[in-house]
């Protein structure tokens, strides 16, 4: 939201009110000559009685600065590239002149002579290749102490919380944290990160955990670097905070796998500089600025459905996992897209969503759908554990497998192979997915920025033992 101007200033200066109440004040300073960017002076005003009239000084202040064409103090922020504009390209002509060697310090320039280069301005040339890191340092430290005086801390209390530090109370974390988040501020890499990737699940169902831990050590391993992981749900159940602690460790990257992920924890780790890469996250991808890796749910979903339908069946019903997750909703709207093309429909009395995708979804809701008066015939499941369960149901209410129920899985866990009859299910990539997120992961530590941000890898259905034609009746 802005605020209005005085008059003969509109065009140039404006004033934003930020959530958080204060208020941010941005005047154009206009164009670099080298680079031909548009550049602006900023300044936050903390929220307050009178931040409205604090915040018109600000702007009276800063456009006089622009119209006289003065040097910008270093704590007003520019908003140019951390590193100043490219290098202008060289041109056929001429021989430049020799640069003039710089006179020793303390020394005075003789009379007629040109003044030496100094640094760059706001409106004034290109900055100097030494001053110009120097400014973003300052820049950067500017951001912190804005941060520190917008949450009424000091700058080692922001400190605390950016490197996951103890001694910081609830309530003035969360406003810190808030803040970060509200105003973009990333730490700069002034502590070199440990040789470390870190992965984080929240709650750890071994046989997933391990297949993607083998892949993300692949390429870890090739890189010299350890793996480690945290199980998030445990840590929450005690009352730990595993994103801060994750910050004190300072990993060279993070893998997320879970699904309590919050903005509040990715605006954390944003904030502290450290890369991160979700695997399966929650929500719709637009609402994401997560770099992610995913197989294509989807289809797996509708690849199996079609196959029970080739085999005859007609009454199919679904055990989902919990619906909020992209996964377990791509998978049931995947095979109800198989259904409604086949004209079959999905039976909604058919649908059975499980609170998490695990073994005794499977077993309880499984009996609800074969104690109904016109049970399935065939049952797809969210995952291979959900499938297990399903075969525990089928043998207590007397059922066999694939004979009088077919079931198909998804994941194509080692433990699908084991079982009697052998599972047919849908294989996600598993290694190669924790491989991918481990690549992306570490270009982002090396470049900070990614091609492609979504990556979706094929999954493939593995037809075997537990699916076969309905018994006639």
């Amino acid at each position: 939201m802005s605020i209005g101007s005085r008059a003969g200033r509109r065009a140039r200066g404006e004033i934003e009110r930020l959530p958080s109440g204060s208020l941010r004040v941005r005047v154009y300073a206009g164009i670099d000559p080298v680079s031909r960017r548009r550049r602006y002076l900023t300044e936050t005003v903390p929220a307050g009685p009178r931040a409205t009239e604090e915040a018109e000084a600000v702007r009276a202040r800063l456009l006089d600065a622009v119209a006289g064409n003065r040097p910008v103090p270093s704590r007003w922020p520019v908003d140019v590239p951390p590193d100043g504009p490219p290098a202008p390209k060289p041109t056929a002509g001429p021989a430049a002149p020799p640069p003039v060697p710089a006179p020793p310090a303390g020394s005075v320039p003789p009379p007629g002579s040109a003044p030496p280069a100094g640094p760059a301005t706001a409106l004034g040339a290109a900055p100097d290749p030494v001053e110009a890191p120097m400014r973003a340092r300052r820049r950067r430290e500017t951001t912190l102490t804005t941060i520190a005086r917008l949450a009424e801390v000091s700058a080692p209390t922001v400190s605390k919380v950016l490197n996951g530090r103890l001694g910081v109370a609830a309530q003035t974390r969360a406003r810190v944290e808030a803040l970060l988040r509200e105003h973009g501020y990333r730490r700069p890499e002034t502590v070199a990160p440990s040789a470390t990737l870190e992965v984080v699940f929240y709650g750890m169902q071994s046989n997933l955990a391990v297949a993607l831990l083998h892949g993300v050590e692949q390429i870890a391993g090739a890189h010299r670097l350890a793996v480690g992981f945290t199980d998030a749900r445990q840590q929450v159940s005690e009352g730990r905070y595993w994103a801060r602690h994750l910050l004190a460790r300072r990993p060279t990257g993070v893998i997320v796998v879970h699904l309590g992920f919050t903005p509040e924890q990715h605006a954390l780790l944003g904030a502290s500089g450290i890369p991160l890469v979700a695997l399966d996250p929650t929500g719709e991808p637009p609402l994401h600025t997560v770099p992610s890796v995913a197989s294509t749910n989807w289809s797996g979903a509708f690849e199996a459905a079609r196959h029970l339908l080739d085999l005859g069946h007609q009454r199919i019903a679904v055990i989902s996992g919990p619906t909020e997750r992209l996964c377990a909703k791509a998978r049931l709207d995947g095979a109800r897209a198989a259904l409604d093309a086949a004209g079959t429909g999905l039976d909604p009395r058919l649908v059975r969503t499980g609170a998490w995708f695990s073994f005794e979804d499977g077993l309880h809701l499984g009996q609800e759908l074969l104690r109904l008066a016109e049970p399935p015939t065939a049952v797809l499941c969210g995952n291979d554990l959900q499938a297990l369960g399903v075969y525990e149901a089928a043998r207590l209410t007397g059922r066999r497998i694939p004979e009088e129920l077919s079931v198909v899985g998804f994941d194509d866990l080692p433990g699908a192979r084991w079982c009697g009859p052998a599972m047919t299910t849908v294989r996600q990539p598993l290694v190669e997915m924790g491989a991918m997120a481990a690549r992306m992961v570490l270009a982002l530590a090396a470049n900070g920025s990614l091609s492609q941000p979504r990556i979706e890898m094929a999954t493939t259905l593995v037809v075997r033992e537990s699916t076969a034609p309905p018994a006639r009746r």
